[in-house]
């Protein structure tokens, strides 16, 4: 319950990392292996999902949210979701290529950071 309350007050994707310090703060004795086993068992039970980015490794968010996209912030080292799509599947792919679906990650630098 504690992992699931992590996901609910920092609504956005999180690193193992994070949801073993985050939940720290929630319940003391919580070690990083409990972290994956319930990680696992939620993305099982469809409660969470995971992303893969290509410097952060695994992310994991909530599941039941319209469809978005990704920000990496390069100076905290987080991500954010950003609401909406900007592609249109009709006219992202050449002639002949079927998109399925997408994932969009942009980078830069968050408004905390910004600051």
């Amino acid at each position: 319950m504690a992992i699931e309350q992590v996901f609910i007050q920092h609504d956005r994707p999180l690193g193992v990392d994070e949801v073993l310090a985050y939940g720290r703060k929630l319940v003391k004795s919580l070690n990083q292996a409990t972290v994956y086993r319930n990680l696992n068992l939620l993305v099982q039970d469809g409660w969470l999902k995971r992303l893969t980015h290509t410097s952060l490794g695994t992310l994991y968010e909530r599941t039941g949210k319209n469809h978005h996209h990704h920000f990496h912030c390069r100076t905290c080292n987080r991500a954010f979701e950003l609401p909406g799509c900007a592609l249109r599947k009709k006219n992202i792919a050449p002639d002949g290529f079927v998109v399925e679906d997408h994932e969009v990650f942009l980078f830069g630098v968050c408004p905390s950071c910004e600051k």
